[in-house]
C-alpha cells in the first residue's frame, strides 16, 4: 500500500510491543519488514485478532478519532515498521491520491471480516 524504497522505520524484535491496547495513539504504522500479531486483551486473557505483514497497516483508526488504542500490536520474529502521523498521511495522500481509496477499502475490508467473525 505504501511504497518506500529505504527503510525508515523502527525495528522491533521478536515478542516486542509497537502499540498497547488502551493507550492513546496519534500515528498509523505500516510494515516495511516482518510480521505482526494483532492481540485483543480481556480478562488477563488473549486473543490473536490478525496477523500483518509487510506493507499492511495499522493503527490506522488514531487518525480518525481521539480514542485509545483497541488492541496491542506485537512483532511476530523481527519486523520493520513505519510510522506516519496525521500531516505525513496527508502529505502522501497528495502525493497519491489514490491512497486515499486504498486506505478506505483496507478499513472497510477489516470491517466486513469482523462482522462476518462476529456471526458465528
Amino acid at each position: 500500500m505504501f511504497r518506500r524504497n529505504n527503510t525508515l522505520g523502527h525495528l522491533y524484535k521478536d515478542g516486542e510491543i509497537i502499540i498497547k491496547q488502551g493507550t492513546p495513539g496519534n500515528c498509523l504504522y505500516v510494515i516495511q519488514k516482518g510480521t505482526v500479531e494483532v492481540i485483543k486483551e480481556n480478562d488477563g486473557g488473549e486473543i490473536k485478532v490478525a496477523e500483518l505483514n509487510e506493507k499492511d497497516f495499522f493503527g490506522e483508526m488514531a487518525l480518525f478519532e481521539k480514542d485509545l488504542r483497541s488492541c496491542t500490536v506485537k512483532a511476530k520474529g523481527n519486523a520493520t515498521v513505519l510510522t506516519l502521523d496525521k500531516r505525513s498521511l496527508y502529505k502522501t495522500i497528495q502525493n497519491d491520491p489514490s491512497l486515499a481509496f486504498r486506505l478506505l477499502e483496507k478499513m472497510s475490508n477489516r470491517l466486513r471480516e469482523t462482522d462476518q467473525k462476529l456471526a458465528y
